[in-house]
């Protein structure tokens, strides 16, 4: 007896088709809901292009999804309307599997689509936000940036005058501005053990610790704005300590009568130099007792690695940078010139 041919067993649906499978499953369920509108139609309005005007940030409230729902369509990142409430809700529960939503503030990107917006919504990234401490403020500078950068919470302390590092930090909506605070004081402690473990080992007579180095940067980044300089001012600083010189710049008897609240807001005087101040390098020899701002990185690299040279003294040249002499009778040359540089 001949014997009936074997089945071929039936072929299982992929791992595509068995998602495939569950979308039909759930659209079919929103057309009966839509009182007889197509699973097509519910696709392709999950998948086309949405209708928002331009790429926006939302901040995402935590709650259930009608919170969730609300936030994007007040945003116009999805349109409002019970198709769209019904097939939002059934989009989440078809594809729970790929993982949990998130209240955070997001970014959706023009026209998203409900697909993309759900794919958002469980794997972006939140927005960073970015504030910027700019070089050579004083500890009170400082504070009223922090205070006034947006989506901030909490009181700013005052930090210690040259404790946070100059450069960007990128923040959460709703951080606290005493953790940004902390984080900068972090980074200038981080960065001047960095350049400290480096220093020149000529400075170890004359700069012996990191604190004195700190404000010999502070003196740095105040006397000039141009990278390729402050090493020769580094120099010329260094120059006059070891001679027992006062340094006589002009930024600490600025920040001795300011208590660093600039500006000054005039020209300084004879009185101004010859008033004693702890802080006033006209008066008093050596480095004044603290910083007077904060250096950024290239002040603290010029504090660490100065230039070679003779130099004592350096005027500006009128051109946004300085010239630099090794005796009094060439710097009152360069003085005359300035003058006269300015009268012109």
């Amino acid at each position: 007896m001949a014997s009936k041919p074997k089945r071929k067993p039936a072929k299982q649906p992929t791992k595509k088709g068995r998602a495939a499978l569950k979308w039909l499953g759930g659209l079919f369920l929103l057309s009966a809901l839509a009182g007889g509108g197509t699973g097509f139609f519910a696709w392709y309005s999950y998948i086309k292009s949405g209708l928002l005007p331009e790429a926006t940030d939302v901040v995402v409230p935590h709650g259930g999804y009608a919170s969730t729902l609300n936030a994007l369509q007040h945003a116009q990142v999805l349109p409002s309307g019970w198709f769209t409430d019904k097939l939002f809700v059934a989009a989440i529960s078809l594809t729970r599997k790929s993982g949990q939503l998130h209240a955070a503030e997001l970014h959706f990107p023009q026209h998203v689509s409900m697909q993309d917006v759900l794919f958002i919504l469980r794997h972006g990234k939140p927005v960073l936000h970015k504030l910027t401490i700019p070089e050579g403020l004083s500890a009170r500078q400082i504070q009223a940036v922090i205070a006034s950068a947006p989506f901030l919470e909490g009181e700013t302390p005052l930090p210690t005058e040259g404790s946070t590092l100059p450069q960007t930090y990128n923040y959460l909506r709703n951080s606290e501005r005493a953790d940004i605070v902390k984080r900068a004081q972090n980074a200038m402690q981080t960065a001047l053990d960095t350049v400290w473990q480096k220093h020149d080992p000529a400075l170890d007579g004359m700069i012996p610790s990191p604190q004195l180095l700190l404000i010999l940067a502070s003196l740095i980044e105040k006397e000039t704005a141009l990278p390729a300089e402050r090493p020769m001012v580094a120099r010329v600083f260094l120059n006059r300590l070891q001679k027992g010189m006062k340094l006589q710049t002009d930024p600490t008897v600025i920040y001795a009568i300011t208590h660093g609240n600039p500006p000054l807001g005039r020209a300084l005087t004879r009185t101004d130099l010859a008033t004693p101040d702890a802080y006033n390098t006209y008066v008093v020899t050596g480095l004044p007792p603290g910083p007077i701002c904060s250096p950024g990185m290239s002040a603290l690299e010029a504090a660490a690695h100065p230039a070679s040279g003779d130099a004592l003294f350096f005027v500006a040249n009128g051109n946004g940078g300085h010239n630099f002499s090794t005796t009094l009778a060439e710097h009152n040359r360069n003085v005359s010139a300035f003058r006269q540089h300015n009268t012109h």
